[in-house]
């Protein structure tokens, strides 16, 4: 997970602000600013080009409509000093240009593909005359998105059209709309010359997880749409509107459409809330625990200086937030990367790794199997008097964590520097409309990964409605929702985020298919209780 700096409006800031981005002279100004293609959604849309150019940037620009929470998803490395900045819809392009030809690298993120979509045309016209060179990173182009995910094969005779006119035979027209265009769309195709009864397909909220599709006629095209809120729509007209139904992959995931809560550590997210991603689902944060730094930060502060110095051989990273708490002291010392040279490092976890990652770090040691510290302390090796040159070992943890692994360690000949790196407290409790949506059964789904977070957000939060469906990652999860009188309906067989989301998903998938064979309609949970009420 990536921990830059926060984004500013580009209107406020001025080419001072790099001034700390290194202490040596600036690169020969080459006047770059790189466009590239986000996609319209999280990390998943991105190119392995456009993950490269943002984590070289030295300036990132969000134009309107990116989401600047892709920068922290776990995929995406921002490097700390990198300046994020915000722009509107009239962008002071001279400041963009003076950035670049100082030297720096300008990344300039654009929704959708640079061209396709068009946002990146006007913006590199205008770079250009004022000196600027021009580098582009396709990405993938909205009515790519729309069609893709909608489960349309268009053939090479399609069009993509705001305005239909008159056709050829078998062309079919793919148009990117708001539902209040509607009308005024079939209005146009009518008047060209289209039947009444031409196939049609309308896709609202396309490339989202709460698209919905729904087969019609042009002639009852903007009826098909009266009880959608206002939207993008993506419309097609023609035989590419005839879908296969084993083409319509995205709106069939078993978790498709879920709002799935997710308790868990403030400010962490990675693998879990991808999965469920993967699965169609929406995850919701809900913060069950809060990091705070250690009452005493001296001991850390001297564990730090050691690092740097090479008091230690290995430093063990049992948890994303112990990295977190080096990493953050080290960028405040103006330190990166390479203060770990010639360290070698441990890792428990898969979001431990993620957290590494974004520091450009490969741990050298990963237990097999299980991510448990007890697996890590089975697979290390002993202290070594001829190959090893010093004994010591950094463990930065949490204030409560327990100090079998240090023991572990000391039997081995080493000598640990157990050292408090950060502290955690209950979260404060959620806005009122996150803790009534919990109460009041407007979630389908709620996962919890361990015990502690089952006590945590029903203290916070209160207990989930009876109709929310319960993952548990295993037997001291399902103890702990059972002592709070919770239903458990998905359990994990092993314990790991990505089977506890699948349990979930099999869970889900079973479920539709007993309601298909009882001849009931597919609703998610949530919708079936709010049906019951009206």
């Amino acid at each position: 997970m990536s921990h830059h700096q926060p984004a500013v409006a580009l209107a406020e800031c001025d080419e001072s602000a790099l001034d700390p981005l290194d202490g040596g002279p600036r690169r020969p100004a080459s006047g770059y600013v790189v466009f590239v293609g986000v996609g319209m959604g999280g990390p998943l849309q991105l190119t392995l080009a456009a993950v490269k150019v943002i984590a070289e940037a030295d300036v990132l620009v969000c134009n309107p409509g990116v989401d600047e929470g892709l920068l922290s998803e776990p995929e995406v490395t921002v490097r700390p000093r990198t300046l994020v900045l915000t722009a509107d819809e009239r962008p002071d392009l001279e400041k963009v240009a003076g950035f670049a030809k100082s030297g720096s690298t300008v990344v300039w993120l654009v929704t959708g593909d640079p061209l396709v979509d068009g946002e990146a045309a006007p913006l590199a016209a205008a770079l250009r005359d004022l000196g600027c060179s021009i580098d582009m990173v396709p990405g993938l182009a909205r009515a790519t998105l729309a069609t893709t995910l909608a489960g349309v094969q268009l053939g090479p005779e399609s069009l993509l059209s705001s305005a239909p006119g008159a056709v050829h035979a078998n062309q079919s027209v793919v148009a990117l709309v708001t539902t209040d265009q509607l009308e005024e769309l079939t209005d146009r195709a009518l008047g060209s010359g289209w039947s009444p009864e031409e196939p049609t397909l309308l896709t609202l909220g396309y490339a989202s997880r709460a698209q919905r599709s729904i087969e019609t006629t042009l002639a009852h095209l903007p009826e098909a749409a009266a009880d959608a809120d206002d939207s993008n729509a993506a419309v097609v007209i023609g035989p590419a509107a005839h879908r296969d139904p084993a083409l319509n992959w995205f709106e069939s995931k078993p978790l498709f459409g879920w709002r799935v809560l997710v308790p868990r550590t403030k400010g962490l997210s990675g693998v879990l809330e991808r999965r469920l991603e993967q699965h169609g689902a929406t995850p919701v944060q809900v913060p069950t625990i809060s990091v705070e730094p250690p009452r005493n930060p001296q001991p850390m502060e001297r564990a730090i200086q050691g690092l740097v110095d090479g008091r230690f051989q290995w430093i063990i990273f049992n948890s994303a937030n112990a990295v977190r708490a080096v990493t953050e002291r080290l960028a405040a010392f103006g330190l990166d990367a390479r203060a770990f040279s010639g360290l070698r490092i441990a890792s428990v976890g898969s979001q431990t790794r993620y957290a590494l990652k974004s520091w450009g770090i490969i741990p050298d040691l990963v237990p097999e199997g299980e991510q448990r510290s007890e697996a890590l302390a089975a697979e290390f090796p002993a202290f070594d008097e001829v190959l090893d040159p010093i004994n010591r070992i950094f463990l930065p943890r949490a204030d409560i964590a327990v100090e079998a692994l240090a023991s572990s360690l000391n039997e081995l000949g080493w000598e640990v520097e157990d050292v408090t790196a950060y502290r955690t407290v209950r979260a404060a409790p959620p806005p009122a409309d996150v803790r009534e949506g919990i109460k009041g059964g407007r979630f389908d789904a709620v996962v919890f990964s361990s015990a502690s977070t089952v006590r945590n957000m029903v203290g916070i939060a209160g207990k989930p409605h009876p109709d929310t469906i319960i993952a548990a990652i295993g037997p001291a999860t399902v103890a702990a929702c059972e002592e709070h009188g919770l239903r458990v309906d998905a359990v994990s067989e092993r314990p790991g985020m990505i089977d506890l989301v699948d349990a979930l998903a099999d869970f889900a998938a079973h479920r539709r298919d007993d309601l298909v064979a009882r001849g009931e309609p597919v609703r998610r949970p949530s919708q079936r209780r709010a049906r019951r009420h009206k």
